[in-house]
């Protein structure tokens, strides 16, 4: 009896060690990533620099990002980043909540179980695929009703990037919604509440952190993507974006189009604008969790 006592508390410290070691191989690559990107792109703005100091001002509100004229601002990509994103979320939502309430609360079983399939196989499509798709069917669609007969614009990313921020958030949704105790429902429905009234006013207010958490999954879907934006936005080399059938360049964007053959002060000027969108995905993130924690005090 004492030997096999003896042998699990190893087993324990083991599974402890491998446990500890793994989690800090994780913080461990968080800062690397952190540091080499950091360490790279903070050479253009000291004054030690060899190829001398860039305003960082001139930087982040500069409306025109010229390598070749030694011209970088990245102004006005964070402005269309900012309203890509919004837009996004502002179509993308609504549609991935009523899809989540149709699929937990109101679809027979065998038509939420279709539903629930394909939206997991839009999950599962590289996002490669979403850009061609966008170049192919939603540039020649905005192109149709654009004043400019332009189609590669802003309005564009904003459709591309609400369908890819679905899955996240209808799964996580419809997770949040089933996760809501039967009784909250059965009592609503004993003090007359309609099928319509316990879904909006009883099981979307208990299911709100859920929710949010998935908002928050889908802001960072939406604020990361690439590949696909970049075939459908129009990347100018300036100009702040002024309606939605504007051509836009995002941050992420403006990385993957330049990196492989950027050096010097370039390269470095794009590993800075790397440390803005860290930055930026940073304070979103903290600002909705904040926001998510104080909705689950309240609860």
């Amino acid at each position: 009896m004492k030997n096999e006592r003896l042998g699990q508390v190893t087993l324990d410290k083991v599974f402890h060690t491998i446990f500890l070691i793994s989690a800090c191989i994780a913080i461990l690559a968080v800062l690397s990533i952190t540091i080499f990107i950091f360490s790279k792109g903070i050479q253009p703005f000291l004054k030690g620099n060899a190829e001398g100091n860039y305003s960082i001002i001139k930087f982040l509100t500069g409306t025109y990002w010229k390598p070749s004229n030694n011209i970088y601002g990245i102004g006005y990509m964070i402005v269309a980043s900012i309203f890509a994103t919004i837009g996004a979320l502002i179509i993308g939502v609504p549609i991935s909540l009523l899809t989540a309430i149709f699929i937990a609360e109101l679809a027979p079983k065998k038509i939420a179980s279709v539903v629930r399939t394909i939206i997991e196989l839009l999950a599962s499509i590289p996002s490669v695929l979403y850009g061609v798709f966008g170049y192919a069917v939603i540039v020649k669609f905005v192109r149709s009703i654009s004043p400019y007969n332009i189609g590669d614009s802003m309005l564009s990313v904003i459709l591309i990037l609400s369908i890819m921020i679905l899955p996240t958030v209808v799964s996580i949704s419809e997770s949040a919604i089933r996760a809501v105790p039967s009784a909250y429902k059965e009592a609503a429905y004993g003090l007359g509440a309609t099928k319509t009234e316990v879904i909006f006013k009883t099981i979307l207010p208990a299911g709100k952190s859920g929710i949010l958490a998935a908002v928050v999954l889908g802001v960072g879907r939406a604020i990361g993507e690439t590949m696909a934006v970049i075939l459908v936005a129009g990347n100018p080399e300036g100009n702040i974006p002024r309606t939605i059938f504007d051509q836009v360049r995002l941050i992420t964007n403006n990385i993957v189009l330049e990196q492989g053959y950027a050096s010097g002060l370039h390269e470095e000027m794009l590993f800075a604008t790397g440390i803005v969108l860290f930055i930026f995905i940073i304070i979103v993130n903290l600002t909705l969790n904040k926001i998510q924690k104080g909705i689950g005090e309240t609860k």
